[in-house]
């Protein structure tokens, strides 16, 4: 059967649809070049926001009413239940976020409508990935117990649980062999990994640098994997800036100096309430060690506005933080209420044009940020891998430096094509807020 996955939403969910598409594969079923062509078409939804849930449900909609075999999966489902096949009376069958390996199954048991929320087999569809190409998203950390006000992801995806070292090593070192290059291990909160269950047990090797924590620790591990150019991950919490943390940076430089650290609020108010557990200081402390150890170390975040409460002095408190810690990039989100959180019974009293208006105010302050932050790499030599054509611009190629920054370049006539996953040293020659240009050496 010819399939098709479309995917809304987070790093996680663009993981999943690449382990289901691999069992899918495996199982003996054929990814269509597109959506005409497909005979079962699968939505991979989001909740996190309402607009990313109502995006994904429209979307399976118009596919149910074509007559296609229509699925869904991920957090939507979790968080609908029984209601998805009211919302969806012509759905064939959902999946939530961690039943995601039974999607095989249920397409070869042929029995519609069908609902699955809970799978034992979680760490096969976690370790499945499709071969051919040189980065790779790792799951280490599935779940989430932080409990944030906003948020809705612990009752989508559940407890908090970090996958056995061994494992990950093992789907590392695999592909790696298959010409992966460069990985990056995934987490709601991902420096919490080995926190609430044991990641490392007393028959794994010790860690020859002496490291407790088991992050670094993991860090240290795939960091000895021949072959494995690149190691990066997301998302983090500024109370996993440890120590050890920093010393890893320092001492594996497979370890690329980029985090994505969302603070959401510059207000202490503010942070209190959405139950974040740092303070504004603690927050700029933690920026302050990454920036110690390089200060071009890139830093991005996410940012809510309009969150219930948020006076105008509070919004401010949050453009003076961003200009202190001077992120490299940001994304700005406005509050939408998600049921069944604690903020959802607060008043939702920043009305829609506020929003919009410190949401825009924002925007323009990272647009001008960015351009700063980018400027100083101008007349730098700067170590890309390559990613392939630029999406813009098919006769310039794109890659990443070890900061995540986007670096595109031209390719003379007559020139080889480079290839993925080949590490370029490329001069910046100009710079704008979202990308950098560069030029062979």
């Amino acid at each position: 059967m010819k399939f098709l996955i479309h995917t809304y939403g987070c790093q996680m969910n663009v993981r999943d649809s690449e382990a289901v598409e691999a069992l899918l594969v495996a199982a003996g079923h054929e990814k269509a070049a597109s959506e005409a062509d497909a005979e079962l078409v699968i939505v991979n939804s989001c909740t996190v926001r309402q607009k990313a849930e109502e995006k994904a449900i429209g979307k399976t909609g118009n596919l149910c009413a074509e007559g296609k075999l229509t699925g869904l999966m991920g957090c939507a489902v979790k968080r609908l239940g029984e209601e998805v096949f009211r919302k969806l009376p012509k759905l064939d069958f959902a999946v939530g976020p961690r039943a995601i390996g039974l999607i095989p199954k249920i397409i070869s048991d042929g029995v519609f409508p069908r609902l699955e929320l809970a799978d034992d087999a979680m760490s096969q569809a976690l370790a499945s990935h499709m071969s051919g190409g040189v980065q790779a998203f790792v799951t280490i950390l599935v779940g989430c117990d932080n409990r944030c006000s906003y948020c809705i992801v612990p009752d989508v995806r559940g407890h908090e649980y970090s996958r056995p070292a061994r494992e990950i090593i093992a789907e590392v070192r695999a592909l790696v062999e298959n010409g992966v290059k460069e990985v990056c291990l995934l987490g709601q909160s991902v420096l919490r990994y080995g926190v609430r269950n044991a990641a490392w047990d007393d028959s794994d090797a010790p860690s020859p640098g002496g490291y407790k924590e088991a992050f670094p620790r993991l860090l240290e591990a795939l960091s000895a994997i021949s072959g494995l150019e690149r190691i990066r991950f997301t998302s983090a919490h500024p109370k996993g800036c440890t120590d050890e943390l920093i010393r890893a940076y320092k001492e594996f430089p497979k370890v690329c100096r980029h985090l994505h650290l969302p603070v959401q609020s510059g207000s202490d108010r503010i942070l209190a309430d959405m139950g974040r557990h740092y303070t504004r200081a603690e927050y700029l402390a933690a920026v302050a060690k990454l920036r110690e150890l390089d200060p071009g170390f890139a830093l991005t975040t996410d940012v809510i506005v309009g969150y219930p409460g948020e006076t105008e002095a509070d919004f401010e408190e949050t453009r003076t933080l961003m200009e202190e810690a001077g992120f490299d990039n940001s994304f700005i989100f406005k509050y939408s209420p998600r049921p069944g959180t604690r903020s959802a019974a607060k008043p939702d009293d920043v009305p829609k044009a506020e929003k919009e208006r410190r949401d825009q105010v924002l925007l323009a302050d990272q647009e001008a940020r960015g351009l700063r932050r980018n400027a100083v790499c101008v007349g730098t030599v700067r170590e890309v891998m390559v990613e392939g054509p630029s999406k813009r611009n098919k006769a310039r190629f794109s890659g990443r430096d070890g900061g995540n920054r986007i670096v595109v370049w031209d390719v003379s006539p007559g020139e080889q094509a480079p290839r993925a996953g080949e590490v370029l040293q490329l001069r910046i020659i100009d710079a704008h807020a979202q990308i950098l240009i560069g030029e062979r050496i």
